[in-house]
């Protein structure tokens, strides 16, 4: 008897650089759609920085995460949130950032959260 795949939810509140926590919330969605399991992914906080496009972090040596974002959606992880409070803190706009993601309010992000088999945060 085949149990039936959970729901993963990784909520990606780090921004893009300065730590490890980013790339690491990637490589576990990748990682985890790759095994055919349900991910979806959540932005919010300062994760929500790592959607801005014409990132450039050559100067602090590190390679643009904005670039391997879109490798998301080549591994199925077809729910991509962004909170809204969050990219209005930060004066950010949903149609101009590098995915095609779901704004969702606080409270949609609570529900999401609550509904999920295991959230994973990054």
């Amino acid at each position: 008897m085949s149990t039936p795949n959970k729901s993963f939810l990784l909520v990606s509140r780090s921004g893009p650089y300065g730590s490890a926590q980013a790339r690491e919330a990637l490589d576990i969605a990748l990682a985890g759609a790759a095994f055919n399991q349900t991910i979806d992914i959540l932005f919010m906080d300062d994760g929500v920085l790592q959607l801005l496009p014409d990132q450039d972090p050559t100067g602090i040596n590190q390679k643009n995460l904005a670039k391997t974002l879109p490798m998301l959606k080549l591994y199925d992880v077809a729910n991509i949130y962004a909170e809204q409070h969050s990219l209005a803190v930060r004066g950010l706009l949903g149609e101009t950032l590098v995915l095609d993601c779901k704004v969702i309010d606080s409270g949609a992000a609570g529900r999401l959260i609550a509904a999920a088999d295991m959230v994973l945060g990054g």
